[in-house]
């Protein structure tokens, strides 16, 4: 039998949570394979993970290549018709659940490359992390998740277009890849998802919200709400972000609106809170940004 749906997901120390979301994949389904991309984890989890589960394909890399550089191993190895990117720290409601939902919103039309579901919190009484995005604020580049701390009540019911996918689980169509090209490798962690949906939509494609299927997101396990890491890459990359996707006169504004305002806020309230660890991360981001655009700038005038 073809295989219709690739699972890709990467696993980094985190073997626990890959493992979780194994176990409510529909594994006895022929049509689809499971491919787990080890992004270079401390202990030998592959083994463990090749042993436990037979019918998943297991890619090791000998370093850690971040979130658009696992994923994209993943694609390399794929065969499926569509892609179906997931977190490991998200699972499905069970491991009986069809996934016809995704796959029939991107058959609908040919213009709808990307089809997100419906994303829960993985705790509590399960409110809604994701129902869509609004737009990016060209300047603040600030946006709304729809729906995010709500309860569900039927209210994000209707299917709808969103201007970016929301990297936790998104299912994309191959053609799509083909055309508009595999994730941005420069982000390492975090704003990936938003390029390659910058990147989607220039090739001509619509990106939509899809209620009729759920996953639950433990959100952060990885890295930590308030980690050095995050804060790092977070201020970096929100500026490249900027400067990959920025007209140029609304880019050198959002530069003085997240150099000037935000970066130096964020610094002065970490250093009020006790968090010199965090003001360090966004001083480090902010300067490992800077560096790059003046090695940029000198390479230019050589």
């Amino acid at each position: 039998m073809d295989i219709i749906l690739s699972i890709i997901t990467i696993n980094y120390n985190g073997l626990k949570d890959t493992c979780e979301l194994i176990d409510t994949l529909p594994l006895n389904d022929m049509s689809l394979e499971v491919i787990v991309v080890d992004n270079a984890s401390k202990e030998d989890e592959p083994t463990i993970i090749e042993q436990r589960y037979p019918k998943v394909i297991v890619i090791r890399s000998k370093e850690n290549l971040g979130f658009a550089g696992g994923n994209n191993l993943g694609i390399k190895a794929a065969h499926g018709k569509y892609l179906f990117f997931l977190n490991n720290d998200v699972i499905l409601p069970t491991s009986s659940i069809s996934l016809q939902p995704l796959t029939d919103r991107l058959e609908s039309s040919e213009t709808i490359g990307v089809v997100c579901p419906l994303i829960k919190f993985a705790w509590g009484d399960n409110p809604i992390q994701f129902a869509g995005y609004t737009t990016l604020s060209r300047i603040t580049i600030r946006n709304k998740t729809i729906g995010c701390g709500e309860q569900d009540n039927g209210q994000y019911n209707t299917a709808h277009p969103t201007p970016y996918a929301h990297g936790a689980a998104m299912m994309v169509k191959r053609e799509v890849i083909e055309k508009a090209g595999m994730m941005p490798e420069c982000y390492f962690l975090y704003y990936e998802e938003l390029d390659w949906s910058m990147m989607i939509r220039r090739s001509g494609y619509e990106i939509w919200y899809e209620p009729n299927f759920t996953v639950f997101h433990k959100e952060s396990q990885t890295t930590g709400q308030q980690s050095p890491l995050r804060t790092y890459y977070l201020t970096r990359n929100r500026l490249l972000f900027v400067k990959r996707n920025n007209p140029r006169f609304s880019k050198y504004l959002s530069y003085i609106y997240i150099i000037g305002i935000v970066g130096f806020r964020d610094i002065l309230t970490h250093l009020l809170k006790g968090h010199s660890d965090l003001a360090k991360a966004t001083i480090k981001g902010l300067r490992d940004f800077a560096n790059c655009q003046f090695s940029t700038f000198k390479s230019l005038l050589s």
